[in-house]
C-alpha cells in the first residue's frame, strides 16, 4: 500500500485490507476496472448510482493507496484514464473467492425469489458476476 491512512493502528490484515477497500463503491470500481481502463465518464456509466464527487473520492484514494493508476494523456480535450496497478489486480484475486461466496450464498436464493437489486447494475452485469468471469 502507498499510504497508510491509520498507521499502526490495524488489529490484523483483514482490517488494514478493508480500510483500503471499505465503501459502497470501491469494490465496484475495482470490478469494473477489472478488464480494461476506463475513462471516469465510463465508469460513471458502469456503476449507475454513484455521484461524480464520491468517484473522484475513490478513484484519489484508491489511487493513493496504490490500488488505481491514473493516466493523464496531454490532449485537447483532456483525456483521463484509470487503470489497476499490479496491485490493485493482486486485490482483485483476494477478492474473488468472495464474489463466489456472494454468489453461492447470496445471489442463488435472491434470483430464484426476486431480482438481483444490490450491487448489480443491469442484466449482464448479472450474467458475468454469475459465470464467474469477474471478481463479485
Amino acid at each position: 500500500m502507498a499510504t497508510a491512512r491509520r498507521p499502526g493502528a490495524y488489529v490484523c490484515g483483514i482490517d488494514a485490507a478493508m480500510d483500503v477497500i471499505g465503501g459502497k463503491w470501491k469494490v465496484l470500481i475495482l470490478w469494473a476496472l477489472n478488464e480494461r481502463a476506463c475513462r471516469f465518464g465510463e465508469l460513471r456509466r458502469l456503476l449507475p448510482g454513484v455521484t461524480e464527487k464520491v468517484l473522484a473520492s475513490h478513484l484519489r484514494e484508491l489511487e493513493a493507496d496504490g490500488i488505481v493508476h491514473r493516466e493523464a494523456y496531454d490532449e485537447v480535450p483532456p483525456r483521463v484514464e484509470y487503470s489497476l496497478t499490479p496491485l490493485g489486480v493482486s486485490l482483485n484475486e483476494a477478492l474473488r473467492p468472495l464474489g463466489a461466496w456472494g454468489r453461492e450464498n447470496i445471489l442463488s436464493g435472491v434470483e430464484e425469489t426476486r431480482p438481483v437489486q444490490r450491487g448489480v447494475r443491469d442484466q449482464s452485469s448479472q450474467q458475468e458476476l454469475r459465470s464467474g468471469s469477474v471478481p463479485g
